[in-house]
């Protein structure tokens, strides 16, 4: 790893250009939280791919360049961790699991959540996760035969959830078929209010509770008795079969199996939030790519009508991919994903705290220094190529020849270096599921907003599409 600079070996950070701040406030007010990664781009083609900003006193830097984001995703968590106010707010919600913990902490909860998640569990997992597709498809059938428009984030979310329920926790959540005892409804007041605290300037819910945080508070109270009682599920199953201890059959297990071990250092709170995370993150992110994947298949009909020649090539008169079909076919569905993470990353800004004195390019940062990561810009620059800014999947393909490895180096949808998102693999299998089975049983009626305009970005911690329904049609086999 690069070491630590010296501040006065660069550019002061207070040189750079940059909006002006208010004071105390410094540039928070000038920033909706919904769309806030909107306006830091627009100030990045203004004032540069590096400028200042202020978070409330706090002095950060926006980065837009690709090649300094992978240096700063590179140095962590040794370099860079993320906002010590973040992980305290994490905290206070019962969530800190991998995604919040750092140094050695980071590293002893990394080693059991990869275990859960790599290629050979996943396999053994498919049985199931072709069950919840089923249901997926039994939903898309019964909205096909009314004709009715469908709410996709939500239709989305249920599915993903449902996948990461059974494969991490080893349960049978089936929100899809009873939604009214779906968790979805609580979970999704979590990542918002988050997002809202951690940009706040002044902690006002640790001093008066208002509304809004009374809400919150009860949302929460539900996902805590609802995780709680996965756990003490687990641990029954786990008492009733000893042999689970030593080789634990999904991540919830393997978590008990080392909470359980004496020196593991894993404590009921790691536990506690390494579920929650489980549950946050498998339900966010896989569904606001698969929608924006969706509504760009229904605005590019070219790439949507080679995409479904390939999938009904692979699965012939199959309803649904088989294990095989996923190992060796659907590259069109790689590409189709791979090309809208890079137009709408679902991530789109990283918020990152320097640990030493360090730089970023020729700017020297001071420790606590904040980096404020924008994720798209380098992937959609036209100087890196004229149709940065198209939906053209095939940039992807495996042909060396034609890969645009300019675009490619840019887009970093699951970050970069030792934290890259340990859960890649999974989506990647979600989204080739999701993706083969709607293209190769039903017609995209329209996949869009009621009024028909283009879908706006919100920033929920993740970046989702607002308002997308999505109508289809059955599709007669052949």
């Amino acid at each position: 790893m690069p070491a630590a600079t010296p501040p006065s070996a660069g550019r002061r950070i207070d040189a750079l250009p940059g909006p002006s701040p208010w004071p105390l406030l410094g540039n928070l007010l000038k920033v909706d939280p919904l769309r806030m990664h909107t306006q830091l781009e627009r100030w990045a083609d203004e004032y540069g791919p590096l400028y200042r900003f202020r978070l409330g006193r706090r002095k950060a830097v926006v980065v837009a360049e690709p090649e300094h984001i992978a240096t700063i995703l590179r140095d962590r968590p040794d370099g860079w961790r993320r906002l010590r106010s973040m992980q305290t707010l994490i905290g206070e919600v019962g969530a800190h699991g991998v995604f919040s913990a750092e140094g050695d902490d980071w590293r002893r909860q990394r080693r059991l959540v990869m275990k859960a998640f790599d290629p050979p569990h996943l396999q053994r997992y498919f049985p199931s996760l072709l069950r919840v597709t089923e249901r997926l498809r039994a939903c898309l059938d019964a909205a096909a035969d009314s004709g009715a428009a469908v709410d996709l984030q939500t239709l989305l979310m249920r599915y993903t959830v449902d996948v990461t329920a059974g494969l991490a926790l080893g349960i049978d959540m089936n929100t899809q078929q009873h939604p009214d005892d779906a968790l979805q409804g609580h979970l999704d007041q979590v990542f918002p209010m988050l997002m809202k605290r951690i940009l706040a300037p002044f902690p006002w819910w640790r001093y008066v509770r208002l509304p809004s945080d009374r809400a919150f508070d009860r949302h929460l109270a539900r996902v805590h008795d609802a995780v709680e009682g996965l756990i003490a599920a687990a641990r029954e199953r786990m008492a009733h079969d000893h042999s689970l201890h030593d080789a634990p059959g999904n991540l919830l297990e393997a978590l008990i199996a080392a909470r359980d071990d004496e020196g593991s250092g894993l404590s009921e709170r790691d536990l506690v939030g390494n579920v929650l995370t489980v549950l946050l993150a498998g339900e966010d992110t896989t569904a606001n790519t698969l929608g924006w994947t969706l509504h760009l298949l229904h605005t590019h009909r070219d790439v949507r009508d080679e995409l479904v020649e390939e999938v009904d090539a692979v699965l012939g008169d199959d309803r649904l991919p088989s294990r095989f079909d996923v190992a060796r076919g659907f590259e069109a569905i790689e590409q189709c994903v791979e090309e809208a993470m890079r137009l709408r990353p679902v991530a789109p800004l990283l918020i990152l705290e320097a640990n030493a004195a360090t730089t970023v390019g020729d700017v020297a940062l001071e420790p606590g220094t904040l980096a404020m990561c924008l994720m798209r810009p380098g992937a959609v620059d036209v100087r890196r190529s004229a149709d940065a800014r198209e939906f053209r999947p095939r940039r992807w393909q495996r042909d060396p020849g034609q890969r645009q490895d300019a675009l490619q180096k840019a887009s970093m949808p699951f970050g970069a270096g030792p934290r890259l998102c340990p859960g890649r693999y999974l989506a990647m299998l979600e989204m080739k599921m999701v993706l083969a089975t709607l293209m190769h049983n039903f017609e995209l009626v329209s996949v869009g907003t009621e009024d028909g305009s283009a879908p706006e970005e919100r920033l929920a911690f993740t970046m989702f599409a607002m308002g997308l329904k999505i109508r289809v049609a059955p599709r007669r086999l052949h």
